[in-house]
């Protein structure tokens, strides 16, 4: 029996709870109503391990293991370092774009299309967790050195023209970055890797 199959056998008959554990295992994103110093330093350093913390994570993983998704009906282990690496840019893109405008509409990209174009499909996990590691290095040494009035400035997000300020963005990628990494790090246990 493949892998595939395996892993289809273990989603197969879930409760929809079960699923949606599977699809949130860190509970879902909701913007802090306070957000301290000590919150920023913590979400900074999320972000500043996460590239290590993720390839320790996959790079023992064979081609067979990356190929398997993480729930059923959602992405494989290696369309979901490729997203984080897809994501994170973007994310960077964003906090330059507030940073010098003045609450600039942002540009939205389709995450789920990205992750069906065929290099999130195939290409080589490292190519993502280089690209991860140098992006997080320039995003953590921006992040580190806004000022109280930087951190305030925001953009808007043309899907609902929500307005985020940078603080909350620095709070959205922690998350971002524990989620996908618990979807890894929980198939990994279940499959016993």
């Amino acid at each position: 029996m493949g892998a595939n199959t395996v892993q289809s056998s273990y989603f197969y008959g879930m409760e929809k709870d079960t699923l949606e554990h599977l699809r949130y295992p860190i509970g879902k994103f909701e913007i802090p109503r306070v957000i301290t110093e000590n919150d920023l330093e913590g979400w900074i350093t999320v972000l500043e391990q996460l590239p290590q913390r993720l390839s320790d994570l996959v790079t023992p993983l064979s081609d067979e293991q990356l190929e398997i998704p993480y729930r059923q009906g959602g992405w494989t282990v290696r369309q979901v370092v490729h997203h984080i690496s897809d994501s994170h840019h973007n994310s960077y893109i964003r906090f330059k774009w507030a940073l010098t405008e003045n609450t600039p509409i942002i540009k939205a990209y389709d995450e789920k299309a990205w992750a069906e174009l065929f290099d999130t499909r195939t290409a080589p996990i490292l190519m993502s967790l280089y690209h991860l590691s140098a992006i997080h290095a320039k995003l953590v040494y921006l992040l580190k050195g806004l000022s109280e009035e930087d951190l305030n400035r925001s953009f808007i997000h043309p899907v609902g023209n929500q307005k985020t300020s940078l603080k909350e963005n620095i709070a959205r990628y922690a998350w971002h970055s524990n989620h996908h990494y618990a979807h890894i790090e929980n198939l990994v246990k279940r499959e016993g890797w």
